[in-house]
Formats: structure tokens, C-alpha cells, sequence
């Protein structure tokens, strides 16, 4: 008698095996939904991605999870009056039923006196953001990776706590005028928590190019500041010099996001108000939004499909240029930057790929340079106090150091800050190399680690 046959196990496939839209069977998708709708003009945008997290906790990985997803974004015109409808659905009648849905919520809109005609063709700078390798990586590889992470954690008697992700997405915008623009790319992060009973360190980095990040090197730093940072002292408030490495940086100068928007400064909601053309903050500041920067990430054309343009925004501290949408541009008399947010919206524009320029410094000279001071690791539940004067408060965590004499001295009890950015901004006095930084709050920018003085600390925290 014949044996039957043996069961072979199945295993999840990685990203790349989660099949992604190809640019042809994005642009035939939205052809299909253009042909569908008798709006006097419609734009369809067209979002898909693949993603996996593997999660650990306690030297040990407990979680291990993908999805998928897609969607359809409808926007239909009518005699001036917009508005949007979404779908998770591609067969025809929910093409019909999305496309129904934002047709009957347009035509209940009131007539929009800023909206302008849709965009036709455009040509787009080309940018590199899709890595193969990045989406080939199966749970497996995570698990090793993260295996190395605990690894240095045990051999140090620490306890680790993260996430590793990989993924890829892509996207289409396209209109009844012939606009069609894609864009994909691939996306990876490590992040870990080094704890023990009384301090922890932290470290995280991301990348389109999985080869950028190592887990292992990535443990290791949070380590060292975990050790670093034990029996924590409690040190006087105040205004100290402190170094700021560039998560803590990123966490803070990332609130500055909206306030480069024209339509920030028309409302009048932008620390920037009525400080055009103004020094507003130090001579060695320079930022730019750049999406064609090789650390940066992201489509090269805004929500309408305007080419994304490189913007001088602070010249050695003197605000010279906004970014604009299209309405913006006109309302202002200035020319559009592609800066625009997908319509309709109340925000109008944001710079999305902010560049801080750096400097030669690094991070243990500025140590070595400083007589006392305060090292910052990264920073945590921020909030605006004043929005109009850019004054933030907040707390420092996971590798708070004091340094003396050039040299860092232990760890200390962690901070209550408030801190107006500007006034920082303003204070800088050594900048280092400007790196992809990855910090506490969901921006991701190329920002330097920073030496400051007079940074304001309001009080101790109780843990």
C-alpha cells in the first residue's frame, strides 16, 4: 500500500511575496475609475503596502505580525464644489459605489472660491527608494536580528524591549485631466529599549535599505547607556548647556513642521507670523526641504501632483522662503513649491522632507568640550505650551547623562523641560554631521546633533 504523501509546513512569505500593484496595473485601475465618474473633473489616488513587525519584550519575541492593505481615494468636482470618498474595495460596484458616494458629497458642498482646476501631465525628479532586499526579509530574518539585539542585552544582564519592521508601499495619483504619477518604496526600523532596575538606554534607526540598520550595533549603544546611567543622581534644575543627540534634536525641531506653510502664516497660526525676511534663529542654521536629499524618504510630487521642489527656508538664521500649495501661492502672489496636501484640506501645505544642515562636530567632542552639562538621548511626551512662540515642554528619558570636565560623569534623574525652539535654535554652538534621525514623535528628518546653552530644565521627574 502506498503511503500517503508527507505535509510540508507552510511559512509566512515575506514582503515581497505579498503582491504589490505594478505602475500598469495601477494606472489601469484608475482609468477604470476616471471612466467611471461624470464629475466635471476627478482625481482618483490609489495607496497599497505590505507590512510585517516582529515584536519582542523581555529578551524574548512574543509577537510576529503582517498585513496587508489598499485603498481607493475618490475626489469628484463639480461646478466648483469638492469633496472625497474612500473604498478598500476594487471590483466594479464599489468603484461605482465610492465613486456615487463622493459625487453625492460634493454636490452637498458649498461652492469652494480658492479651488483650482486640476493639474494635466507633469515630469518629476527621480528619486531611489525601493530596495529589494528590504522586502525580502522574512520572519526569520527579523527573529535573527532581534536574536542579536537580546543577545548583547543577557551577555549585559539587561532586559530588551522592541520592534524590528520591514515593508514596501506604493501609490498613484491620477486625474481626468491625463495626470498620472506613481511612486514606491520599501521601509525598515529597528528600535530598542535597553532596561535595568533603576536606568535604561534607547537607540532606533530607519531606512528604505534594510542593509542601513544593525540591530546588533543598534543593542549595543542602548546598552552601554543603560549601564552608563545606573544608580542615577538627582541634579539641580535649570538653565544647563546640554547636548542633544539627533532623536532629541528631531523630537524638538519637528514641531516646527506646519509653521513653514504659507497658509500657517496667512491664518496666522505659525511661530513665523510677521518674521519673513527676520532672523529667527542663529547664524549656523540653515534648513531646507529637499525630497531628492539621499537620507530622505517619500513621493516627489504633493497631493495634487505638483513636482515637489528643494526649498532655502532658513538661510544662517533668517527666514527667507515658505512652502506653498497651489492655493496658497495664488492667494499670496507667490509660485507654488508642490507642497500641497491632498484636497480637500484645512492645513494647505507642510514641508515633508526637512533638511538641517550640520556641521563637523561630533558628539564626543562636544562631550569633551563642555565644562558642565547635561547629554540628551531622546525626549518624550511633548506638547505645545505656546504654539505662536514655538515654547514646548516635555521630558527626557532612556540616557540622561551629566557631564563634568569634559567627560561624562553617570547618570542623572531624568527632566521636565520648557523650551522655547527658537530661543534654542538661536543658542546652538557646535553642530554635528546632519544624519537620518529617528526620535520619539512620528517625524523623520535629517537633523545634526546639537550643543546648546541655556537650555531650560523646570523640574525633576519622579521616575
Amino acid at each position: 500500500m502506498t503511503p500517503p504523501p508527507k505535509k510540508t509546513k507552510r511559512h509566512a512569505p515575506p514582503v515581497a511575496e505579498a503582491h504589490l500593484p505594478t505602475d500598469g496595473e495601477l494606472r489601469r485601475l484608475a482609468e477604470r475609475v476616471l471612466r467611471l465618474s461624470d464629475a466635471d473633473e476627478t482625481e482618483v489616488e490609489i495607496d497599497a503596502g505590505a507590512d510585517a513587525l516582529t515584536r519582542f519584550a523581555n529578551n524574548t519575541i512574543h509577537q510576529n505580525v503582517a498585513e496587508r492593505n489598499l485603498s481607493v481615494s475618490v475626489r469628484t468636482v463639480f461646478d466648483g464644489c469638492t469633496a472625497r470618498a474612500t473604498t478598500n474595495k476594487t471590483d466594479e460596484a464599489a468603484l461605482r459605489r465610492v465613486i456615487a458616494a463622493s459625487s453625492m458629497l460634493a454636490r452637498s458642498q458649498p461652492k469652494h472660491p480658492d479651488l483650482l482646476p486640476m493639474l494635466g501631465k507633469q515630469k518629476y525628479p527621480r528619486v531611489a527608494r525601493y530596495f529589494a532586499e528590504t522586502t525580502e526579509a522574512t520572519p526569520k530574518d527579523r527573529a535573527r536580528a532581534v536574536a542579536r539585539a537580546i543577545g548583547v542585552a543577557a551577555a549585559a544582564d539587561q532586559t530588551a524591549a522592541g520592534i524590528f519592521t520591514t515593508g514596501a508601499s506604493v501609490m498613484a495619483l491620477a486625474n481626468s485631466r491625463g495626470l498620472f504619477a506613481a511612486h514606491r518604496q520599501t521601509r525598515a526600523e529597528f528600535s530598542v529599549t535597553m532596561m535595568e532596575s533603576d536606568s535604561s538606554g534607547w537607540a532606533k534607526a530607519n531606512s528604505p535599505d534594510i542593509k542601513r540598520i544593525d540591530p546588533a550595533e543598534l543593542g549595543a549603544s542602548a546598552s552601554r547607556k543603560a549601564a552608563a546611567s545606573r544608580a542615577p543622581r538627582e541634579v539641580k534644575t535649570g538653565r544647563w548647556t546640554v547636548i542633544l543627540e539627533p532623536a532629541a534634536v528631531l523630537d524638538l525641531v519637528g514641531f516646527l513642521f506646519y509653521d513653514f506653510a504659507a497658509t500657517a502664516i496667512r491664518d496666522q497660526r505659525s511661530c513665523f507670523n510677521k518674521r519673513v525676511g527676520k532672523k529667527v534663529m542663529g547664524d549656523n542654521i540653515t534648513v531646507r526641504d529637499d525630497v531628492t536629499h539621499l537620507l530622505q524618504t517619500g513621493a516627489p510630487f504633493d497631493g495634487e501632483g505638483l513636482p515637489r521642489q528643494q526649498v532655502l527656508l532658513i538661510e544662517r538664521g533668517v527666514l527667507r522662503n515658505l512652502v506653498y500649495s497651489r492655493a496658497s501661492a495664488k492667494k499670496m502672489k507667490n509660485k507654488p513649491t508642490g507642497h500641497g496636501l491632498p484636497l480637500p484640506n484645512e492645513y494647505g501645505e507642510a514641508p515633508y522632507n526637512l533638511v538641517f544642515e550640520g556641521g563637523t562636530t561630533p558628539v564626543d567632542e562636544m562631550i569633551s568640550s563642555t565644562e558642565r552639562g547635561i547629554l540628551l538621548t531622546r525626549l518624550w511626551y511633548i506638547r505645545d505650551v505656546d504654539p505662536y512662540e514655538k515654547v514646548l515642554t516635555g521630558m527626557t528619558r532612556d540616557g540622561t547623562f551629566l557631564v563634568e570636565d569634559g567627560r561624562i560623569a553617570g547618570g542623572v534623574r531624568n527632566f521636565r523641560f520648557n523650551q522655547n525652539i527658537l530661543e534654542m535654535l538661536s543658542n546652538v554652538e557646535q553642530l554635528g554631521p546632519a544624519v537620518r534621525a529617528a526620535g520619539e514623535e512620528s517625524f523623520e528628518m535629517v537633523v545634526p546633533a546639537m550643543k546648546v546653552r541655556g537650555f531650560h530644565f523646570t523640574e525633576v521627574t519622579k521616575f
